[in-house]
């Protein structure tokens, strides 16, 4: 990958012909990459310095490098932790807010935007500016889940989360059907401060939708162990699986030994579990051969009911389309960002082998978004076509707009926003 890696002491040094800014590289689609044509990005990953923290109120200011990893070995231990957490530790600041994520507990405190008073940016003009509610307003939101389009995000100030002991105390419970774990979604939202589910997106008739629904905690101090849940090192996914080993079969028979596996009726998990599970294994995308996967999630409206959710798992269990991993989600109210992903309404998320026909499925299944009105994530889009991503955005307009006021001749770019907005 084409480019150069910002060391705290020159990251305001990059230059308006550096396009884009990547953190850690983990990102599902395209939205990280280059444009075509350009040759050079700005890493962030060596900006990762504490620029100020505040232990009474929670409040810091770091550079947009600094990751989530780093934030659980040097905080958590001392009680703190990041007010929302996607799933991997393995992001910066800086693409937590340019996704503005969100986690298990969307239901409860919303994004991660929602959190951050201040962003420090690098417009295309040059100019190095402070934004946030009350000064330059309009692109503090659009920064917010804008992918990074509105210039190098180098510093951010936000608050961290107090915890009563660092680890979670969990219920899992095995659920026959999608109206079912739809029901017991809301029932749980009501009560947990974080909940999700498994589902096996491959099961038809009146187990559609059949899975595991978890809801979570932070342990009280005399719940908890007194060992800190330290991170082991990930288990080595040491070479590439062949091609096709991810197939209906092999997902079915995968979905069908999860489902089917004893569930502790509750108690009390380590974080890592909890929050990241993918984390556990290095290199874990080897499994879905040399091809490799794409992940694709949406979020359809409340308004539309279960009935909803069963019209689009209809979409994906007809096509056949193949999953290890098919999480669902209740989600709150939509975020402040311009481009924020959540709103109210239950969230899907399903990784995709790639194959011959991974682009007709993307097109059916946002063709099904599109007929409920909801909207994808783009942080996990890579096959999208605009027209599809205009039909679900109504926010779009304002946001481009916004965009081409700060960077009239289109300097801040990536390959999302070529293929998607043309530029």
């Amino acid at each position: 990958m084409p480019g150069v890696q910002v060391r705290s002491e020159n990251l305001e040094a990059i230059t308006v012909d550096v396009p884009l800014t990547r953190g850690l590289g983990r990102a599902y689609g395209d939205a990280a990459l280059p444009a075509p044509g350009d040759t050079r990005i700005a890493g962030s990953a060596l900006a990762d310095r504490i620029l100020q923290f505040n232990p009474e109120t929670g409040d810091m200011t770091a550079e947009a490098g600094l990751s989530l990893d780093e934030l659980y070995r040097a905080f958590l231990p001392k009680g703190w932790f990041t007010p929302v957490t996607p799933g991997t530790r393995f992001v910066t600041l800086g693409g937590m807010v340019a996704a503005d994520v969100h986690g298990k507990n969307h239901h409860v405190d919303g994004c991660f935007g929602r959190h951050v008073s201040a962003v420090r940016l690098r417009v295309a003009d040059g100019r190095v500016l402070t934004c946030s509610r009350t000064e330059h307003a309009e692109l503090f939101f659009a920064t917010m889940g804008g992918m990074g389009l509105t210039g190098h995000i180098l510093e951010v100030s936000f608050r961290l989360a107090r915890v009563p002991s660092p680890w979670i105390y969990q219920e899992a419970r095995r659920v026959p059907d999608i109206d079912t774990f739809l029901a017991a979604l809301k029932e749980s939202a009501a009560a947990w401060p974080m909940t999700m589910g498994w589902i096996d997106c491959l099961s038809k008739g009146s187990s559609m939708g059949r899975g595991v629904l978890f809801r979570g905690r932070w342990a009280e101090r005399h719940e908890a162990p007194a060992d800190f849940p330290a991170l082991n090192a990930p288990i080595p996914v040491p070479f590439m699986f062949p091609d096709g080993l991810l197939n209906v079969h092999t997902a079915s028979a995968f979905n069908a030994l999860i489902y089917h596996q004893p569930q502790a009726r509750a108690g009390v998990v380590h974080p890592r579990s909890f929050f990241y599970p993918l984390d556990v294994a290095a290199d874990w995308h080897r499994g879905y051969g040399p091809r490799g996967f794409t992940q694709y999630q949406c979020v359809l409206p409340a308004s539309g009911g279960h009935a909803a959710v069963r019209r689009f798992l209809e979409v994906v269990t007809g096509a056949g389309g193949a999953s290890f991993l098919c999480v669902i989600k209740d989600c709150g109210p939509e975020g402040e960002g311009l481009l924020s992903f959540p709103r109210p309404g239950i969230s899907i998320a399903l990784d995709l082998a790639m194959g011959d026909d991974t682009q007709a499925l993307i097109d059916r299944m946002n063709e099904s978004v599109i007929a409920e009105g909801g909207r994808i994530y783009l942080a996990k889009d890579a096959l999208t076509r605009p027209d599809h991503f205009r039909a679900m955005e109504p926010r779009l307009d304002r946001f481009l707009d916004i965009r081409r006021t700060w960077d009239p001749e289109g300097r801040i770019r990536s390959a999302q926003s070529v293929r998607l907005f043309g530029w």
